[in-house]
């Protein structure tokens, strides 16, 4: 599955699953465009991009504003010439019973999950057009498939995401730019590490591999989705969750 000559654009990659799916796309062999809101965060991100030998370029990105996408996927353009592949991980929760959420978390959510990855996928389709080739793979979730007690608002976004993949891969077939979701279940991240004992037990005993996913699951995923081997898969959601929701 080389990856050697693309140029390959992963947003919120200063940690955790973003960061290493960066790394992983560059040890098999692609250059990486790091963008997150914080570039001064993105130093690890860089150093391990650059210790498989390949380029790494930081760029301070909100993907809510469309203007600071805009420039910033210009700016990625102008300095390396082309791109290959966009993987749109940058995303946020503010969790809450749908009675208790306020009106300012729900549009937050939305703003940066789905927003943010209509920006970047608008403004760097113009370019893989041309090219006749691209690879966009969109990070969404399982629980946009069944569902999460307080998630709303990231449910609803996660689901969106997954319908917003299977038109814009209708859209582009034709200029072979394939688009593609992963959607990863629980995975053993800072987030699911400040559990309590009893709810990470409650959780495995809903996946049938018996743990949590960890952030090379899912970035062994999006390398496939990235590379020639997955040439004829578009429209597609891979569930990387240890079968704990069987599409």
């Amino acid at each position: 599955m080389s990856l050697d000559g693309k140029v390959a654009i992963v947003t919120g990659a200063a940690q955790g699953i973003g960061q290493t799916i960066a790394t992983s796309l560059a040890r098999d062999g692609a250059d990486v465009v790091v963008m997150d809101l914080d570039v001064a965060r993105c130093k690890e991100t860089i150093d391990a991009i650059e210790k498989e030998g390949r380029r790494a370029l930081a760029l301070p990105v909100n993907v809510a504003e469309w203007d600071s996408v805009k420039t910033n996927m210009d700016q990625a353009l102008k300095e390396w010439g082309h791109i290959d592949i966009l993987v749109n991980n940058a995303g946020i929760t503010r969790d809450g019973l749908l009675m208790r959420m306020k009106e300012d978390d729900w549009n937050a959510v939305l703003q940066v999950n789905l927003n943010g990855t209509f920006h970047c996928t608008k403004a760097c389709l113009s370019s893989m057009s041309k090219q006749r080739s691209g690879r966009i793979i969109n990070i969404a979730s399982i629980v946009g498939a069944i569902g999460n007690v307080g998630q709303a608002n990231y449910a609803a976004s996660k689901a969106a995401v997954i319908g917003f993949t299977k038109t814009v891969a209708r859209e582009y077939a034709s200029r072979t730019v394939t688009v593609n979701a992963v959607a990863p279940g629980f995975i053993d991240t800072a987030m699911t590490q400040g559990l309590t004992q009893d709810v990470k037990d409650a959780l495995l005993n809903q996946i049938p591999l018996r743990r949590l996913g960890t952030p090379a699951d899912v970035a062994a995923a999006v390398c496939f989705l990235a590379s020639d081997v997955a040439g004829y898969m578009t429209g597609q959601v891979l569930h990387v969750n240890g079968g704990m929701h069987m599409a």
